[in-house]
């Protein structure tokens, strides 16, 4: 096997063997600009060391010293020569950018003879030595681990000491007292000597490169962009060119068009005398690309001809680095460069366009991802923060606001022109009033399908569940983190306390949670954002539908381009000012007092569904009878139990809280998640499924009485058997003939049911007998599937998992598609068998994930559904799966 390439070997299309650095490299080469000669070492390499427990595979070094041998007589010069020495650079690449995440190894080559040539060749000792002190710090801390502080320390004490405010104006003479210092410090920290054979350097940085495949950043990196950690990166070793060698060199960082706007001018940072750490990492004041013009002049126009090609070339807006050594320009590397999400559409829309792509590679040039960031908050990204506790990214978007603890208080704030952040060790339907005014929320426990995070999201507002770190005490209205803090060289545990009235932000986006307000941004979606929506639903073939429980989600979920409701969970109608009516309901003790409440509720429930039908008038709206425990309406035991105790005490008797605990100790159960819910809890209180449906139905012919096109679609809960829903499907079809019979009009509707058990998918052809329709409810059928329970495992089980690779992604962000995908694919295939026309849809969070799309479109379903602010997203991600794009294993 071949693990060695010469830059003139290769080309772009070798990304996954070369990555990304090195097939950019290779392709550069080719097109005959001015790139510095080297090598790259493939991602097979890396597989193979990792494979053999961290060994470098047989035969690589050989491979490695024929390729520095041709590179030497190419470049006539000879590592580690002490008259003219080779110099070169040992960097990363892996198939997908992946900034920062991976180490790099500069001016290696030098020793305490070879800086000698290096002086004799530029005729400047002060340039030689101040690449040998960077040499030093930058191996001994990517390859030695010394930790980077002891080098800075020591050199900023050499500053005070020389009175120097940068360390350009340290002498040769410094420089050289600095390199026996760092290599002081080496030989202390590490236990070794600094190595000084440049061929053993080489074989050192090239182990470091590969183990920061599997460092801590680059890991956690590759799970937030979903990068597979079985890819491995390529090293690319490359003659080095200097920046620094005077006031005639510089280095700098260019992008084809502005990176943060989209537009299309040349936009980077410029720095004269100095190397591309120096540019990158913010030591040194830059000066904008332009200026470069003034001393640089012919390097400049250079510049922009070759970024003008590389544009063309790639049809892409392209990141460059760049260095000009005593007046000759060099390019060092050019990628596909990363943008915001607002000149990512721009670009796509203008580069369409000017003809440099079509209308579907712009759709494809837009990630998912990215719209979402155009839709909610975000902090600002020049904001200074330190985060206190990190959580699971529930809901996106950022939000600043006092603690709150109850749900009452956070309204009663909120009421009172206050921005609250109400914080919670879980929500219940209980909290809704105090979700509903909050900004944002913050839970201790909870997975990423919890209440509060499926809620949240529905309401476009940011949430972050399973924050463990946070210990809540409502008693006392507050919350502790403790987490390590280093004061005077020394670490220790500190409690650090949050009490109500205190001001956090939160950042849904990335679960971070901040003591203070971080300032905040709302971006504003433009004319490109329509516009390549557009274009994304000229494409796509399967629709889009939303998930809303009240009219006005239901108009935003229209707004962002719903083609109707895929789900409409009625449980969230009981609750507010109408919770004691249905508590009424549950502690009623004879059927006339469980009438009396259900005729209350009946005609709130028909206002509530003429307003969704109204919101989407002409598209189907499918509406999910009541499906939670009734116990989830009752308080928690905790406050009964509290006020069954104060009576005591007064001597005094509380008949309500008697009635209430036993009512919550008759529909409690130990789990009821498997116990009385959906169809079940229908059959048991028949008259509740009655009311509902007589509701629906009734709110469907006002609708058309008033002139309007209901859709209705009636979705029967958690049925496991066909007599199930034969006999749920008879009394919804026996109170619709009631109110036609009354309402002297006829309204079309469909009964369906929601399949989220493993057995409903297996019996699927039976109950498709009766069903006209099925919704995966994919939340609890991953539950269910795996035997997860969601809000327990996602805080505490699933980090672990993810960690040790035991799964690739949760399932309850991304569709599992060999356990619960396969019950889908069965489900299917044995409805439609039974009933060809057999409609079919998700309803659950995966409805917005990307991939989980993708493949909701590979199985041939009709439609997903998804909170209204990921309709925009799903709408985009089924137009890349029409487009061949976006399946597993893709990345941003």
């Amino acid at each position: 096997m071949k693990y060695v390439y010469a830059f003139h070997e290769g080309g772009r299309e070798q990304k996954f063997l070369l990555g990304g650095k090195g097939a950019n490299l290779a392709e550069m080469t080719k097109l005959g600009l001015p790139v510095p000669p080297g090598f790259t070492i493939t991602t097979e390499a890396c597989n193979a060391y990792m494979a053999a427990g961290d060994t470098l595979p047989e035969g690589l070094m050989d491979e490695v010293a024929d390729a520095m041998r041709a590179l030497e007589a190419d470049m006539g010069k000879r590592l580690g020569d002490d008259v003219d020495p080779l110099l070169v650079s040992v960097r990363s690449g892996a198939p997908f950018s992946m900034p920062g995440m991976m180490d790099t190894v500069l001016n290696l080559g030098l020793n305490d003879d070879s800086v000698q040539g290096l002086a004799k060749q530029t005729g400047n000792e002060r340039f030689a030595f101040d690449s040998y002190r960077r040499f030093v710090q930058m191996f001994g801390k990517i390859v030695l681990d010394v930790p980077g502080d002891d080098f800075e320390d020591a050199l900023h004490e050499l500053m005070e000491e020389r009175g120097v405010a940068v360390d350009t104006e340290l002498t040769a003479e410094d420089l050289r007292g600095l390199v026996t210092s760092f290599k002081g410090i080496v030989q202390r920290v590490a236990g070794v000597d600094f190595p000084d054979d440049p061929h053993a350097q080489l074989g050192y940085a090239i182990e470091a490169v590969f183990k920061s495949w599997n460092g801590r950043r680059a890991k956690d990196y590759r799970r937030m962009e979903r990068i597979p950690d079985d890819l491995g990166t390529a090293v690319n070793v490359q003659t080095m060119v200097y920046g620094n060698k005077g006031e005639d060199s510089g280095t700098g960082v260019a992008f084809t068009r502005n990176p943060s706007t989209g537009e299309s001018l040349p936009y980077g940072d410029f720095l004269a005398n100095a190397q591309g750490e120096d540019v990158v990492a913010g030591i040194r004041i830059t000066e904008p690309l332009d200026a470069m013009a003034n001393d640089f002049s012919e390097c400049h126009r250079q510049l922009l001809d070759v970024m003008a090609l590389l544009e063309r070339h790639y049809r892409d807006m392209c990141d460059i680095e760049f260095t000009i050594e005593q007046g000759r320009l060099f390019i060092l590397q050019t990628r596909v460069g990363k943008r915001t999400a607002m000149a990512a559409l721009r670009m796509a829309v203008e580069m369409e366009s000017e003809g440099l792509i079509d209308k579907n590679e712009a759709v494809l040039r837009i990630q998912p991802a990215q719209l979402d960031q155009l839709l909610h908050p975000q902090f600002d990204p020049s904001a200074k923060y330190e985060v206190l506790a990190k959580g699971l990214n529930a809901s996106p978007g950022a939000a600043v606001g006092k603690v709150s603890f109850t749900a009452d208080d956070a309204e009663a704030s909120a009421a009172a022109g206050e921005a609250v952040i109400l914080v919670r060790p879980e929500t219940s339907p209980e909290d809704l009033h105090g979700m509903i005014a909050a900004e944002g929320i913050l839970t201790s426990r909870g997975g990423l399908v919890s209440h509060a995070a499926v809620v949240a999201r529905g309401m476009g507002k940011p949430a972050i569940c399973g924050a463990e770190a946070l210990q809540i005490d409502l008693a006392r209205k507050e919350f502790h983190v403790v987490r390590d803090r280093e004061v005077g060289g020394v670490v220790s545990p500190v409690r650090i306390t949050v009490r109500e009235g205190d001001l956090i932000s939160i950042n849904g986006g990335t679960g971070e949670v901040v003591v203070g307000q971080v300032p905040v941004v709302t971006p504003e979606p433009t004319g490109p954002f329509g516009i390549v929506l557009g274009w994304a639903d000229e494409v796509r073939t399967m629709k889009v539908r939303a998930n809303a429980d009240l009219p006005e989600d239901s108009l935003k979920a229209r707004e962002f381009g719903a083609e109707g409701i895929g789900l409409c969970r009625t449980e969230h109608m009981f609750l507010g000012d109408r919770l004691p009516t249905v508590q009424r309901m549950i502690l009623a003790e004879t059927p006339e007092e469980e009438e009396a409440a259900l005729d209350a509720l009946l005609p709130v429930q028909r206002a509530d569904f003429i307003g969704i039908l109204e919101a989407m008038d002409g598209l189907p709206v499918t509406i999910r009878l009541l499906d939670p425990p009734l116990h989830e309406f009752l308080p928690r035991h905790a406050e009964i139990l509290g006020r069954q105790v104060d009576a005591f005490i007064q001597g005094l008797g509380d008949p309500e809280a008697d009635r209430l605990m036993a009512a919550l100790k008759r529909w409690e159960e130990a789990n009821p998640m498997l116990g009385t819910r959906g169809c079940r809890l229908g059959i048991l209180k028949p008259g509740l499924y009655r009311m509902q449906v007589r509701a629906i139905i009734e709110a469907a012919v006002e609708r058309k009485l008033a002139g309007g096109d209901p859709q209705v679609e009636i979705m029967i809960p958690l049925t496991v058997t066909k007599s199930e829903m034969v006999l749920l499907d008879g009394w919804v079809r026996e109170e619709a003939e009631k109110v036609f019979d009354a309402k002297g009009l006829r309204v079309d509707y469909m009964v369906g049911t929601m399949i989220e058990t493993p057995r409903a998918a297996i019996v699927a052809d039976e109950i498709a007998e009766v069903a006209e329709f099925f919704s995966f409810g994919t939340n609890d059928l991953t539950q269910m599937t795996f035997g997860f329970s969601r809000d327990d495992v996602e805080g505490r089980m699933m980090p672990a998992y993810l960690e040790q690779g035991l799964l690739p992604v949760s399932p309850f962000e991304q569709l599992d598609r060999d356990g619960v995908g396969k019950l889908v694919e069965w489900a299917k295939a044995r409805g439609r068998a039974v009933r060809p026309d057999l409609k079919l849809g998700i309803c659950g969070e995966h409805g917005g994930d990307p991939a989980s799309v993708h493949f909701c479109y590979e199985v041939g379903l009709d439609y997903v559904s998804c909170s209204p602010y990921r309709v925009p997203l799903a709408r985009l991600a089924a137009a890349h799966a029409a487009l061949g794009e976006g399946g597993p294993g893709t990345t941003a």
